[in-house]
């Protein structure tokens, strides 16, 4: 800690009466490339490190895909962007001459940038041999951690503490969603159910999507990306009334937004899942290929009875990566096709009573 303090740079501020002419500022760059849910799930670390590091001047170094994400959030003072001319890109990280670089994406090219600032600098456990272990040999050796607190860990060194609050995510006004924009039936309310995934493996399959929503009495909105938009329309024939197929229609700040107004989110593993935790939504969540040992189903601390998790226990082939596959290894997709949609269903109901 000692060392920590010695590097402080001083900083002036304008004097007031009984306040400190000198303070100290520390200058963070915390780095997490990509996806959209892995980025939401740095915003405690975000937030922590700004508040409870009054000094501390907070920058972050993501892909210019996921400005949206965090160029609205209130505890970052710059965002710098992954560029394909690296050595410029390094050249301005240089320029910004930060004390402590915080790693929350740790691979080849976030070395690359560590090696080349030359910076202190603290990363995040990936846990890579013990998800190997698991994925291809059925050991689970991981500890029973969210990723959220083992990214929080990579600040232990300053003594910053987890703060409950949970995950953060910030609506510009002009992208939140006005009644116009949903048909009139859904403004009384509605389901969200999230269809997309970055993986095929992730996915509910449309079969049993389309006997989901139209078992479900309950307006109903789609939730996924332009590619999800030919399954939306497959999914909203069986009711166009009952059934709105906002997939592609909304930029991702107006669908979080969408997430943020539903009274329910059903979500396959995938973004939108870690948006709506952030929002503190209901959640039913299927899981494919994926598991929840990896350490990144719904994080609400201190609200867990808010999510369901839905899966196939007991498969000798789950989970079969880390990430996800395109198709199913085996051809068979068990991990999804055995949750039957009346058990979705039956959840659904259970929350909706609640409501």
């Amino acid at each position: 800690m000692a060392k920590i303090l010695s590097d402080f740079r001083t900083y002036r501020l304008p004097t007031f009466p009984d306040f400190p002419t000198y303070f100290r500022i520390m200058k963070f760059l915390i780095i997490r490339f990509s996806s959209i849910g892995d980025i939401v799930l740095t915003t405690p670390v975000v937030r922590c490190l700004k508040k409870q590091v009054v000094t501390a001047e907070v920058h972050y170094l993501t892909k210019p895909s996921f400005r949206t994400i965090v160029e609205t959030n209130p505890y970052i003072d710059k965002v710098h962007y992954l560029q394909d001319d690296f050595d410029a890109m390094i050249s301005s990280l240089q320029a910004e001459d930060f004390d402590y670089v915080i790693d929350l994406h740790h691979n080849l090219r976030t070395l690359k940038v560590k090696r080349a600032l030359r910076k202190k600098s603290f990363s995040f456990n990936k846990l890579n041999i013990e998800k190997w272990l698991l994925t291809n040999f059925k050991v689970n050796k991981l500890p029973d951690i969210h990723i959220v607190d083992r990214y929080l860990a990579t600040l232990q060194t300053f003594g910053i503490r987890n703060d409950g609050i949970g995950l953060d995510y910030f609506i510009p006004d002009e992208d939140k969603i006005k009644e116009s924009d949903i048909p009139a039936s859904h403004h009384a309310g509605y389901i969200g159910v999230v269809i997309g995934a970055a993986l095929n493996t992730k996915k509910y399959p449309l079969e049993k999507l389309k006997a989901l929503c139209a078992s479900i009495q309950h307006p109903i909105i789609l939730l996924g990306g332009k590619e999800d938009a030919a399954n939306g329309e497959a999914i909203a024939e069986a009711d166009k009334v009952k059934i709105y197929n906002a997939c592609g229609k909304f930029n991702l700040n107006e669908s979080a937004d969408l997430v943020r107004r539903a009274k329910l989110i059903v979500t396959n593993d995938t973004g939108l899942m870690h948006i709506a935790s952030a929002f503190n939504k209901p959640i039913i969540s299927l899981w494919g290929n994926t598991v929840p040992e990896f350490g990144m189903y719904p994080y609400m601390p201190g609200r867990n009875q808010l999510f369901d998790i839905v899966e196939i226990k007991g498969l000798s082939c789950r989970p079969c990566s880390k990430i996800g596959h395109n198709k199913c290894p085996k051809g068979h997709f068990k991990c999804m096709q055995l949750i039957k949609p009346e058990e979705v269903l039956e959840k659904v109901q259970v929350r909706l009573r609640k409501k």
